[in-house]
């Protein structure tokens, strides 16, 4: 009788665990959700989001703006007009997916958001299990081709990075290498990211994961073993490269209100 009892399954949230186990998903939860809310706030501005040589990594590449940041020049033509326009629209979704189908926070979010399992040992509300090979979740499976993206964003954030040490003199127009705050800003952006994106797990099935014997291929094998010390630190990395994300928009968008001063190092 002990052991059917054993094998019924838990009802929501029941547990045996005398741990806060709820403190994990509580703080993702905040934690994304925080994130969701001003992301969305910050692209529905389509404004401040430059200042000088610094654009908002939110909104690069700007494909279509009024910054001098722009790749294409103005507002598209082809855009409706009974919709305000925003550089972010074209751009966020990219990004947004890479962080939506990663394997870490695919765990983090189904925990924090829909419970499922609230943690481990910890009774869901639900009985059934869909896994991700049907509509919504198969499209998880797209995480792999959000990864091409996301090396390609690396490119234009560190290409930001680079413009960000260029100062334009008002009175002059001169433009001449320097360091500001917000230079250090948007190149921790870079790094952070980096180490993010270079620590995904499909990146290390492409570098060599999909090898039966990897020491065969000793090229891959080097690049596998240093994707392996980013991917060990991957929910680290998620983690402050989000929050950095959002704080080198507010940076740029707080110089560029005039509430902040952009202090020159160099």
């Amino acid at each position: 009788m002990a052991n059917e009892n054993m094998l019924e399954p838990r009802s929501f949230g029941q547990t045996s665990r005398i741990d806060m186990w709820w403190l994990q998903p509580v703080g993702v939860f905040v934690g994304l959700s925080t994130f969701v809310i001003y992301s969305t706030w910050a692209a529905l501005q389509g404004e401040h989001y430059f200042f000088g040589p610094y654009l908002s990594p939110m909104y690069s590449p700007e494909l279509f703006g009024v910054s001098h940041h722009a790749v294409f020049g103005g507002v598209p033509g082809w855009w409706p007009s009974f919709l305000p326009y925003s550089p972010a629209f074209l751009i966020l979704w990219a990004p947004g997916g890479f962080r939506m189908t990663c394997y870490y926070y695919r765990g983090a979010y189904y925990k924090a958001f829909w419970s499922d399992p609230p943690s481990c040992a910890v009774g869901e509300p639900r009985k059934g299990y869909w896994g991700e090979n049907s509509f919504p979740l198969i499209i998880q499976n797209l995480h792999r081709y959000f990864l091409y993206l996301a090396l390609l964003f690396i490119l234009f954030l560190s290409y930001d990075a680079w413009n960000a040490l260029w100062f334009e003199d008002e009175a002059t127009g001169d433009i001449s290498f320097g360091v500001g705050v917000g230079t250090i800003v948007l190149t921790m952006n870079v790094i952070l990211l980096s180490g993010y994106t270079f620590g995904c797990h499909s990146l290390r099935h492409i570098a060599g994961g999909h090898n039966n014997q990897l020491s065969k291929h000793p090229f891959q094998t080097v690049i596998y073993r240093i994707v392996s010390e980013f991917n060990k630190r991957h929910m680290l990395y998620a983690w402050m490269s989000l929050v950095w994300v959002g704080f080198s928009d507010v940076y740029v968008r707080m110089c560029s209100m005039g509430i902040w001063t952009d202090w020159r190092l160099i």
